[in-house]
């Protein structure tokens, strides 16, 4: 599946065929903000507010001493893979009280991408918890911080309990080749499941993943 390059084109090409919801989701200060606009074509819709004192009571701050912003609703972007599919990426807020915020994001999406982060592994299981009971394939991409433990990925699929098919990728998320790339698997995935199921009659219905 080939990447098409950046664009300041505001208008989706007349050739795109298929339109696809996906969330960027993780825990608080992932890098979900910074992933949306690395990869985004279009200029990032951002709703980020300056982080107070109050919010440092209840938001966890380790390993984030340098984070003074925090996501307070979506993180909205685009990109185009090619010439006939287009992802619309919703990140979502990571702190626990946005949870049903986020709950509410997953109507209409195909699947989801978590981002991880090696230092706090345990923080993605609620995460993920939340997509499980909201029946939402999800993928599952590591965030490289440059103090981060290195693990190998069967350790980290044992440690966050992933079945066999679940993707598990590393990626940084300033990197829009590397970000691009687990975002490939995340889709790439949704195929899978898609040609698995049965179709129903009437052909696939709008905004279902097609090969594209």
């Amino acid at each position: 599946m080939d990447c098409a390059p950046a664009s300041d084109d505001v208008y989706l090409r007349p050739s795109v065929q298929t339109a696809v919801k996906v969330l960027i989701v993780g825990h608080f200060a992932v890098g979900k903000t910074t992933f949306v606009g690395t990869l985004s074509e279009i200029r990032p819709l951002r709703t980020e507010e300056v982080m107070t004192e109050a919010g440092a009571l209840v938001d966890d701050l380790a390993g984030t001493r340098d984070k003074t912003t925090t996501t307070v609703a979506l993180d909205f972007g685009r990109l185009t893979l090619n010439d006939r599919l287009v992802l619309y990426l919703f990140g979502t807020p990571g702190q626990q009280r946005f949870t049903r915020l986020w709950q509410d994001m997953t109507q209409g999406a195909l699947g989801a991408l978590v981002l991880a982060d090696t230092r706090r592994l345990s923080q993605s299981f609620e995460v993920m918890g939340v997509l499980e009971e909201h029946g939402l394939p999800y993928a599952v991409a590591l965030n490289q911080f440059h103090d981060a433990p290195a693990y190998e990925l069967d350790e980290v699929r044992e440690a966050l309990d992933l079945l066999p098919e679940t993707p598990l990728v590393r990626c940084d998320a300033r990197d829009r080749v590397s970000s691009t790339r687990a975002l490939i698997h995340l889709v790439e995935y949704l195929l899978t499941l898609s040609h698995s199921r049965p179709r129903p009659s009437g052909g696939t219905p709008h905004g279902h993943l097609e090969h594209a």
